[in-house]
């Protein structure tokens, strides 16, 4: 027998991935702080050829791990308890102060710092005001070189430097966030893949299990009454209710290996049946043909939620089933009269109201862009009724004179 996974298995399998899901994030956040740093050791040679005194060095690696500190609070703010977040202006006041008050000290060993700078600008501020404070260091970094000892000749590269550090520690910060995102993105979608499956297995096994079982249910009732009276009948509804259990255990062996296909035709002739051995009087007028695929299906969906409503939700004696089709699209309607003398106009089923039945085929026949109304009649009938598209290919002729096929009652 095949074993359907349930959900309690689900925890174990999502534990066991999730240190592969969470792999990219983590590679990014490496690539990112491995590049910071690299740009931080390359300040330290500048500091180291400068021939500064011990003390003085030993200053300068402790401005420049303050330095680093802010820098990565700015680049990964998840990383970071929330009460610094919270203040990120105020660090980012901090690094402005530590990256233009060393220049009275280092000079121009301390020229690679502005560009981290404009990096927490773009990271901290808002896109407009970020960019402002970008240009804003760019140009006070120009004017720091002049008063530094540095001349027009290396005005162009310090510019560019700066640039360059900037814009490359934001992007690989702000890419590190959007793998994160997008790795949040696929991971809702893999639980709503998950969700939409459990519903749509849901919808299967409600539709086709509740007509069979409410058949099933009739049938036995019937039964039971008939073996006194009359066991030669009794016998025959006994087999037909083995042969109703039997299709509904492949109906949802069906489901659980998803390749189920319900047929219209196939399905009419059980309702025919069925209302026939409890005594409503039936019509049946068909003009379409259908292929097998997912129309078919669906109406025969249909039809199965409106016998099966016959039978649960009214008193019906008499009722009439159509399909019919018009060249671009097929219709099929389940109407009963057991609904007594109140009249109402049809209109389309929404959301908002029904049963788990219907809203099961409003999935369904949207899915086809379809539409499904039910209601009471002005005669005082409920009717239940979709219309969906044919696939191209898939076009009946458009409808002759409709037979009518009506069945005595029983």
């Amino acid at each position: 027998m095949r074993r359907i996974t349930t959900s309690s298995r689900d925890t174990p399998l999502e534990e066991g991935l999730a240190p592969r899901a969470d792999m990219a994030p983590r590679v990014a956040v490496a690539i990112t702080t491995v590049v910071i740093c690299g740009f931080f050791a390359v300040a330290v040679t500048y500091v180291l050829q400068a021939g500064y005194t011990p003390l003085s060095l030993a200053f300068c690696f402790v401005l420049l791990l303050l330095l680093l500190g802010l820098q990565l609070c700015h680049s990964f703010p998840s990383f970071v308890p929330r009460a610094v977040t919270r203040h990120r202006h105020w660090t980012l006041a901090a690094q402005t102060l530590l990256t233009y008050a060393p220049f009275a000290v280092y000079g121009a060993a301390w020229l690679g710092m502005p560009g981290f700078l404009a990096a927490s600008s773009l990271l901290v501020l808002r896109t407009a005001l970020g960019w402002l404070a970008f240009g804003t260091v760019l140009v006070t970094t120009g004017l720091v070189q002049f008063a530094v000892g540095y001349g027009m000749g290396e005005l162009a590269y310090n510019c560019v430097s700066t640039v360059l550090t900037g814009l490359v520690v934001y992007g690989l910060s702000r890419l590190a966030d959007l793998i994160r995102e997008v790795q949040t993105a696929r991971e809702e979608l893999a639980r709503l893949a998950i969700t939409q499956e459990r519903l749509r297995f849901a919808r299967d096994l409600h539709d086709l299990l509740g007509y069979s079982l409410s058949t099933i249910t009739l049938k036995c009732e019937l039964t039971s009454r008939l073996v006194r009276l009359d066991p030669e009948r009794a016998e025959t509804e006994i087999t037909e209710i083995l042969q109703t259990a039997r299709q509904a255990l492949a109906d949802v062996r069906a489901v659980a290996s998803s390749y189920l296909h319900m047929s219209l035709r196939r399905e009419i002739g059980s309702a025919e049946s069925l209302l026939e051995t409890i005594g409503i009087r039936t019509e049946i007028r068909v003009d379409v043909e259908l292929s097998a695929g997912q129309v078919d299906t669906v109406l025969a969906t249909v039809l199965r939620e409106g016998i099966t409503n016959v039978l649960q939700h009214s008193k019906a004696q008499h009722c009439v089933i159509e399909a019919t089709g018009t060249g671009t699209h097929v219709r099929i309607s389940v109407a009963n009269d057991g609904v007594g003398a109140e009249r109402s106009t049809l209109h389309a089923v929404d959301r908002r109201g029904g049963g788990s039945g219907l809203m099961n085929l409003i999935t369904r026949v949207e899915a086809l862009d379809g539409r499904l109304t039910a209601g009471v009649r002005e005669d005082g009938w409920y009717q239940l009724a979709a219309e969906v598209p044919l696939p191209p290919g898939d076009c009946p002729p458009p409808a002759a004179a409709p037979d009518a096929a009506v069945l005595p009652e029983a």
